[in-house]
């Protein structure tokens, strides 16, 4: 049965915040960085700003087509930044003003709850800022408030939708909010798990916003809703703080509307954590934004997966619809003409297939699944890390909350069921029956020969072997053989599309393209991808908004 979601007391702000009256309306679909050079000038005020985002957020969110993007709004977020208005941009301080939606799985030590979508965690805070809040609040970021999310980052369930969460409900994708089938899903989903976070900058309710990725939760949702993300490097940026999947893959990352905003952001959240070990071993430049010109894939050696006379190994490009493969086409041709080097060949085999032991069994009984009753195959990694890292968040970082660990969530759901459970809870209950402390050897198997696959024989191997710059994929499809590897993704919005994979009919909705590459070499991607953006032009927003 379709459930209303959940909101928190913060919502009652945007009933009656006005402010359309002190700042032009199309500043609030605006790149994140002619948002900043107006609150610099003094064209606009923290305080104006963040009225314009309240104000929007109840016309498109909670009525018109009820976007359900917002999961709740921080209480605090006018009186924050009515004590910037009298702080401009700057070096010190270059997201002074500039609000800033989270992904309701980054913990906020304020009074907004930090739930990841779950009715188990319903009230719950946190104990202190995750390392990215702090950063963006040092940077002087309006944290606006959280955003929805597909639960606990789509990580409960097998073939839970997209965007959907017992606590927040159905998030829904702005260029086709009402089409849906018999049971409220949308036909065109929003991609997750960051859904909450793509829709909300897609539809102009905030400057940009914060989404984590394991494996194509940044990537996925960029692509639905035409926005530039960045998976960055995994020690990038600092995990601590962020309810989790699985440390070897997960990181948070910008979801904005141009390739310039990304890297602004990215300077900001780049940066070592002593919470976060994974951060001793980062490499960045010292400005993101510096080379990011219309000239930069001038000579570039951009490989493309894709072999037609090799079918059964061309899994990356060989089975695109028409639709997408006209999209890519048109991007490869853009390429080229912008000076590219387009090198087509299939990426080896052992590569994408994985290797042995890295999937598990687990039985699919969720209600809704067109498979209910069939085996899926989740990655081993992520259903034993699982357990571990997501106790050791509830002891370390959770409050105001009897929810203490893994088992805690299951037992809840299944006490609850009518209500959380409307898709089941099969990957937590087979994370529930693992140890919980990685001493498991096929655990230690798996993490290696992913390793082994994706990075060694995959991602390294090719790039060497072509001596290429990055690798062009359509929409996510390259997420997990990057993330495996710890790899980052830059997307960039590559055109339009129709339709759905079963035949049915739809307007048109976004299709991103994803340079990726190897380690620390996200300023490489974020200038090709610059220079495709900029050639190419795009991204539209979503009609009517």
């Amino acid at each position: 049965m379709k459930k209303a979601p959940r909101r928190d007391s913060g919502d009652a702000i945007g009933a009656n915040a006005g402010g359309l009256d002190e700042i032009q309306p199309p500043l609030a679909n605006a790149p994140m960085s002619e948002i900043i050079a107006a609150l610099a000038s003094g064209q606009v005020t923290a305080t104006a700003l963040t009225k314009l985002y309240l104000t929007r957020i109840e016309a498109y969110d909670r009525g018109g087509p009820g976007l359900n993007s917002v999961r709740a709004l921080n209480p605090d977020a006018l009186t924050i930044a009515g004590k910037l208005d009298g702080t401009r941009p700057s070096a010190r301080r270059p997201l002074a003003g500039v609000s800033i939606l989270l992904k309701d799985n980054v913990a906020t030590g304020d009074r907004q709850p930090t739930t990841a979508g779950s009715l188990a965690l319903e009230g719950a805070r946190a104990r202190r800022d995750a390392t990215v809040v702090k950063l963006l609040r040092t940077a002087g970021a309006v944290i606006l408030g959280k955003a929805n999310l597909t639960e606990f980052a789509n990580m409960l369930a097998i073939d839970m939708p997209a965007g959907y969460s017992s606590l927040g409900g159905q998030v829904k994708n702005p260029y086709v909010p009402d089409l849906v089938d018999e049971h409220g899903i949308p036909i065109v989903q929003p991609g997750g798990s960051s859904s909450g976070s793509a829709v909300a900058v897609a539809a102009g309710l905030c400057a940009a916003s914060i989404g984590t990725e394991t494996s194509g939760s940044l990537l996925s949702p960029a692509s639905m809703n035409g926005l530039v993300t960045v998976k960055p490097t995994v020690g990038l940026i600092s995990r601590a703080g962020i309810v989790p999947i699985a440390h070897s893959q997960d990181t948070a990352g910008p979801m904005t509307r141009t390739v310039r905003d990304a890297a602004i952001l990215l300077n900001v959240l780049a940066a070592e954590d002593p919470r976060d070990p994974a951060t001793k071993r980062q490499r960045r430049p010292a400005d993101y934004t510096a080379g990011l010109t219309r000239d930069a894939l001038k000579g570039a050696r951009i490989g493309v997966p894709s072999d037609p006379s090799d079918p059964l190994n061309d899994y990356f490009y060989g089975k695109l619809l028409p639709n997408r493969v006209k999209v890519m086409t048109e991007a490869i041709e853009v390429l080229r003409d912008l000076g590219a080097v387009i090198v087509r060949a299939n990426m080896p085999t052992l590569g994408w297939i994985g290797g042995p032991g890295t999937t598990m069994t687990v039985l699919n009984r969720n209600p809704l699944s067109r498979t209910k009753g069939n085996l899926a195959t989740p990655p081993v990694v992520f259903i034993y890390e699982l357990k571990h890292d997501l106790n050791l968040y509830l002891r370390d970082w959770a409050t105001n909350t009897g929810i203490r660990t893994l088992a805690d969530v299951v037992a809840f759901n299944a006490a609850n069921a009518e209500k959380a459970l409307r898709f089941g809870q099969d990957h937590f209950l087979a994370a529930d029956i693992t140890r919980g402390d990685l001493t498991e050897r096929e655990y230690k198997s798996a993490r290696a020969m992913d390793l082994l696959a994706a990075k060694t024989r995959g991602m390294d191997a090719y790039m060497v072997r072509h001596k290429l710059d990055a690798v062009l994929f359509a929409g996510a499809m390259g997420a997990s053989i990057a993330a495996k590897a710890g790899y980052p993704s830059v997307m960039v919005s590559g055109g339009f599309i129709s339709g759905t994979t079963d035949g049915k009919e739809t307007p048109d909705y976004p299709l991103g393209i994803t340079f990726a590459g190897r380690a620390w070499s996200e300023h490489k991607l974020l200038r090709l991808a610059y220079a495709y953006e900029q050639a190419s032009n795009m991204r539209k927003p979503p009609p009517g908004l």
